[in-house]
């Protein structure tokens, strides 16, 4: 168990510290906005272009793995919002409450922690996760938003809309531009090597502070749907990819355990952003970010147990 203990202490530090800085003013009422554009603009495309454009590709290219986490994290996503659209909520809200039940921070927790637990190695798939997360998971909540939105039936409107915000999100360009460079069989040149590797390695640090502050600036949702989501997220989810990984895709050890801590992951801050990007009520979102950031202390500990027993 100590071991458990030395991977997420640092992780969860980092969030206590951002946490605790906003609380008591140190960081100011913007910090985490502006944390997170760093991270989102700067330091986490670095990252993922580096890792797309130095990458084997033989490696990446794991059709198993990709179907664990697609199919997982999918299901989710459509039985939450089955469920939560059947209540007295609106298309838009039920879908952004199925983002948040399906949403792993693979981003900002998931990639330092399979680097930490799985070595060198975990990266991979866990760029793999956070690009069907970004690039899948998202674009089909945003559509679903949108078609909540319109008064017609057709979707060529939410569909040209998702094509246009994906061409503008970093996290989306960034490994595509890495994956054409790696085709290209152009050697990074040294100068850019470094530039890039100094400023992806700001990535955890950045991102962790910045969702502490987050969490302390956001007023949660203490009732039932929060924890419901919650629930969901941290212990229906992983159960569903445990289950796919082992005995229906039977991933070898290290894609199985990947997967199983990948899920187990806390719901990132997509959600809040898309629901505040659509002016919608934020307070179940933020209590489920709360909640499922302090109970994966517990859920990834069990599944960090579960791996290196």
């Amino acid at each position: 168990m100590s071991s458990v203990t030395h991977v997420l202490l640092p992780i969860f530090g980092l969030i206590l510290a951002g946490y605790v800085c906003r609380r008591t003013s140190r960081l100011g009422a913007t910090a985490a906005a502006e944390l997170n554009k760093f991270v989102v603009w700067l330091c986490l495309p670095a990252l993922l272009f580096q890792a797309t454009a130095t990458a084997d590709w033989a490696e990446i290219w794991h059709p198993r793995f990709v179907a664990v986490c697609t199919l997982a994290t999918l299901g989710m996503f459509v039985a939450t919002l089955a469920w939560r659209w059947r209540s007295p909520r609106h298309l838009v809200d039920a879908s952004i409450d199925g983002l948040s039940a399906a949403y792993a921070n693979t981003g900002y927790i998931g990639i330092p922690l399979c680097v930490l637990v799985l070595g060198k190695h975990g990266l991979v798939p866990a760029l793999i996760a956070t690009l069907i997360v970004v690039c899948v998971l998202f674009a089909i909540a945003v559509v679903c938003v949108e078609v909540g939105l319109q008064a017609e039936k057709t979707l060529h409107h939410a569909i040209a809309k998702v094509v246009l915000a994906l061409a503008r999100n970093p996290l989306v360009v960034a490994p595509v531009i890495g994956g054409l460079w790696a085709v290209s069989g152009l050697a990074l040149p040294q100068p850019a090597d470094k530039f890039l590797h100094l400023l992806g390695a700001a990535t955890t640090p950045c991102a962790l502070v910045s969702l502490g502050a987050f969490l302390a600036a956001r007023p949660a949702s203490s009732g039932r749907g929060a924890f419901t989501l919650s629930a969901l997220k941290l212990i229906v989810h992983p159960a569903i990819t445990w289950v796919l990984a082992v005995w229906v895709f039977h991933l070898p050890p290290l894609w199985a355990n990947a997967a199983l801590l990948l899920a187990a992951l806390p719901t990132g801050t997509g959600p809040y952003m898309l629901a505040e990007f659509y002016q919608r009520e934020a307070s179940v979102v933020s209590g489920t970010i709360l909640y499922s950031t302090l109970g994966s202390l517990a859920t990834l500990s069990a599944c960090l147990y579960l791996i290196r027993s």
